[in-house]
C-alpha cells in the first residue's frame, strides 16, 4: 500500500495544554508506507519563539537564580541570624536535567469520527482528558467521545497527556475514515512533556556536633503549570509540596524558597515528578553533612528526622497530594521507622564490602508513602558502576496486594537507575538533541540492580501511593553509595556527565 495524502495540522495557540502539536501528517495504507512517505517530505519550518533556547545557557541561568534570594514558601525561626552567628556553614548546589519518559511503546492512537461522534482506541492513563481535548478540538460534546482504553505499553506520566489522541481524531474527521496515528521513537523523545530541569541551592549552619541549627533550601524549575498558563514561572503548591515545602527535619531555623524559571518546552508529569530533583538535593546534602561531621550517614539521617511527631504546616499552602490531612498526616515517626528498618534489613555497617564498593542511604515521603532505601554499588577503575543489591522498606499504609506493590518498588529501582545513569535531554538552537535509545539510553539488564529486596511495613493506616514513591530515595542513595565507594561527590545528574556509568 502507498501514501494516500498529506494533511497539515495547524500549530496550537499557546498555552499548549494537551493540544496537538501541529505539523504535517502523512496518511497511507500501512505504517511502513507512512514512514517512508514522511522521509520524502520537504518542509519549510518556522522555528517559533524558542529557536534560541539553549539548555547549557539555561542551566547557567537556573543555577544563578538558585544562588539568589527568592520567593519564601515556608519559614520558621530566624535563618539569617543563625547564619551570621556562626562561621561553621556549608553550602552546595545540585542539578537535574530535563528527563524524557521513553515509554516502551511510543504514542499511538486509533480514532474514528462518524456521525458527530468519536470512538478512540488508545493506550492512555487518562480517558477523561481524552474526552476533554477531543471534544474541545472537534467542537463536539464530551459524551460523544467514547474512549476505549487498551493496554498501556508503558506510561510513566506521558500517557496522561492525550495530545496524540487529538491528532488522530482531527485527522479522522479531515479524511472521513478511521486513522491510526503512530509516533516514531524520535517523535516521542523530541516532543515529550519533559520532567522539569531543576537547580537547587542548599545551605546549613551546624553546631559543634555537625548538626544543623539553620537550614536554607532553594529550588528553581520551569513549572508544569506553564503548559496551562504561559506566564507561570514559579512552582505551584502541588509540586512544591513534593519533597520541598514538607522538609521534615527537626531543625529550629528553616527557610524554603522557590525561584522563577520560564519554560521553553512542554513540561509534564513523569514518575515521581518534582520529588526526583528535590529528594536528590535534600538527601545528598544530608549525606554530605554527615560525612563532614564524621558521623555515620544512617545515624545522622535519623538524628535529623528526630523524634516521632506530626508536622505542622501552618501558614504553608500544603495540598498533601489531594488527601485530607487528618487522614494522612505527615508523621516523622513513620519515616524514622522505615529508615531504622532498612538499616537493619540491609545489614548497614555490618556487611563486608569488596574493593571499590560502597553503600548509601536515603529516605523520603511522597504520594503519602514513606520509603527508605539502601543501595550498594561497585565502581571499577574505569568508573563503570554495578549495583549488586538494593534494600527498600516501604510504609504505604494498608497494602491490599503485596506482590503488585513489591513489583512497583523493584521497577522503581530500574527506573531510578535509568534516570541516574543517563537521563538527560538537552537543546541547542531551540531543538532537542536526543532522538532514540542511542543518545537517550535506558538501563539495560546488566546495568539494572542485580537484587532488589522490598520490605513492606504492616500498617492499619489508610492505603497510599506505590507507583511513584520508590524512585525519589533510590537516586540519592545510589549517588551516596558512589561517594562511599570512591570519595567522589555527585551533585549533578546524570552520572554519565561525571564519567560514571559509561558502557564498558
Amino acid at each position: 500500500g502507498g501514501v494516500s495524502q498529506t494533511v497539515v495540522i495547524d500549530p496550537f495557540k499557546p498555552p499548549p495544554a494537551f493540544q496537538p502539536l501541529g505539523g504535517v501528517a502523512v496518511l497511507a495504507d500501512s505504517t511502513w508506507a507512512a514512514f517512508q512517505g514522511r522521509k520524502k517530505l520537504k518542509i519549510d519550518w518556522d522555528n517559533g519563539p524558542n529557536e534560541t533556547y539553549d539548555s547549557d545557557q539555561y542551566k547557567k541561568d537556573l543555577q544563578e537564580t538558585a544562588r539568589k534570594p527568592a520567593k519564601v514558601i515556608r519559614s520558621q525561626g530566624d535563618v539569617d541570624a543563625a547564619f551570621t552567628s556562626t562561621t561553621n556553614t556549608f553550602e552546595a548546589d545540585y542539578y537535574v536535567p530535563l528527563l524524557a519518559h521513553a515509554s516502551m511503546e511510543p504514542m499511538v492512537a486509533l480514532a474514528e469520527f462518524k456521525d458527530g461522534k468519536v470512538h478512540a482506541w488508545v493506550p492512555t492513563q487518562n480517558p477523561q482528558a481524552v474526552q476533554a481535548i477531543v471534544s474541545s478540538e472537534l467542537g463536539i460534546r464530551k459524551e460523544d467521545v467514547i474512549c476505549h482504553v487498551t493496554l498501556l505499553g508503558g506510561g510513566f506520566g506521558r500517557k496522561s497527556k492525550p495530545d496524540y489522541v487529538a491528532e488522530a481524531a482531527v485527522l479522522s474527521r479531515k479524511v472521513g475514515r478511521p486513522v491510526k496515528v503512530v509516533w516514531t521513537r524520535e517523535d516521542d523523545i523530541k516532543f515529550d512533556y519533559y520532567n522539569a530541569v531543576a537547580a537547587m541551592h542548599m545551605k546549613a549552619a551546624v553546631d559543634s556536633n555537625g548538626r544543623p541549627v539553620a537550614w536554607l533550601q532553594r529550588s528553581v524549575f520551569p513549572p508544569i503549570t506553564s503548559i496551562f498558563d504561559v506566564s507561570a514561572v514559579y512552582g505551584d503548591p502541588g509540586h512544591l509540596q513534593q519533597g520541598w515545602t514538607d522538609m521534615p527535619y527537626d531543625i529550629p531555623n528553616l527557610r524554603i524558597e522557590n525561584g522563577a524559571a520560564k519554560a521553553h518546552v512542554r513540561i509534564g508529569w513523569l514518575r515521581s515528578v518534582a520529588n526526583i530533583y528535590h529528594a536528590f538535593a535534600v538527601q545528598t546534602f544530608t549525606d554530605e553533612l554527615a560525612h563532614r561531621a564524621k558521623r555515620d550517614p544512617a545515624d545522622y539521617l535519623l538524628d535529623l528526622i528526630g523524634q516521632p511527631r506530626t508536622l505542622n504546616f501552618n501558614g504553608v499552602d500544603y495540598p498533601n497530594y489531594g488527601a485530607a490531612y487528618d487522614a494522612y498526616p505527615w508523621e516523622t515517626g513513620r519515616l524514622r521507622r522505615v529508615t531504622e528498618m532498612v538499616v537493619e534489613k540491609s545489614g548497614w555497617g555490618k556487611r563486608k564490602l569488596g574493593k571499590g564498593a560502597g553503600i548509601g542511604i536515603a529516605a523520603h515521603r511522597s504520594f503519602l508513602t514513606y520509603v527508605a532505601t539502601v543501595v550498594e554499588v561497585e565502581v571499577n577503575d574505569q568508573g563503570d558502576i554495578r549495583i549488586p543489591r538494593v534494600d527498600t522498606v516501604v510504609d504505604a499504609g494498608l497494602v491490599v496486594n503485596p506482590e503488585v506493590t513489591k513489583a512497583q518498588f523493584e521497577g522503581a529501582a530500574v527506573f531510578g537507575t535509568s534516570v541516574a545513569r543517563s537521563g538527560e535531554i538537552t537543546a541547542k538552537s531551540g531543538a532537542i538533541e536526543q532522538s532514540n535509545f542511542d543518545n537517550y539510553p535506558v538501563a539495560r539488564i546488566n546495568e539494572a540492580p542485580y537484587q532488589t529486596n522490598v520490605y513492606l511495613v504492616e500498617s492499619d493506616a489508610p492505603p497510599a501511593g506505590v507507583g511513584e514513591p520508590g524512585v525519589p530515595p533510590f537516586i540519592p542513595a545510589l549517588c551516596n553509595a558512589i561517594y562511599a565507594a570512591t570519595g567522589k561527590r555527585i551533585r549533578e545528574l546524570p552520572l554519565s556527565r561525571t564519567n560514571f556509568g559509561k558502557q564498558s
